[in-house]
């Protein structure tokens, strides 16, 4: 009788195991699923107004490839605009994750916010004012300070 009653809270051990294992699976694929509309929120959180690279922009600053996100604005006491991330800057990577689309940004953006410490890569073109000096691929140290 004992060894029956010990096979059974094993057998119910494993079943509870799946089903937290199954639970726990169909949870983080629901949190990895990044929409538009919450990358742009996720970036207007952290204190930016962008869009995808388009060939309109690639032609606009020059870039040689249509892949990115762009910076049309910096909310002024942001942790965007402490970090120094200028307007027509292209975000290249934020915490050493490629960015390449707006759920790229999305992605990377709710996993580092929460870290409140991160960094991002942006590529700020030459403009008519930096004299023909091209552009350059600049970090930005991120701190996120709370209330």
């Amino acid at each position: 009788m004992m060894i029956r009653w010990s096979r059974r809270i094993v057998l119910a051990l494993f079943v509870s195991g799946v089903a937290g294992w199954f639970f726990l699976s169909v949870q983080e694929s629901f949190a990895e699923e990044m929409t538009e509309d919450r990358a742009y929120a996720l970036a207007e959180e952290f204190g930016l107004d962008v869009g995808e690279v388009d060939e309109e922009i690639k032609e606009v600053l020059g870039l040689t490839k249509a892949e990115g996100v762009v910076v049309f604005g910096v909310i002024g006491s942001s942790p965007a605009d402490r970090a120094g991330i200028k307007v027509k800057a292209v975000i290249k990577e934020v915490d050493g994750k490629d960015i390449r689309t707006m759920l790229d940004l999305g992605k990377a953006l709710e996993k580092a916010m929460p870290t409140q410490n991160f960094s991002v890569a942006t590529f700020e073109p030459a403009g008519i004012d930096d004299q023909g000096v091209g552009g350059g691929l600049n970090f930005h140290f991120v701190r996120v300070e709370k209330d």
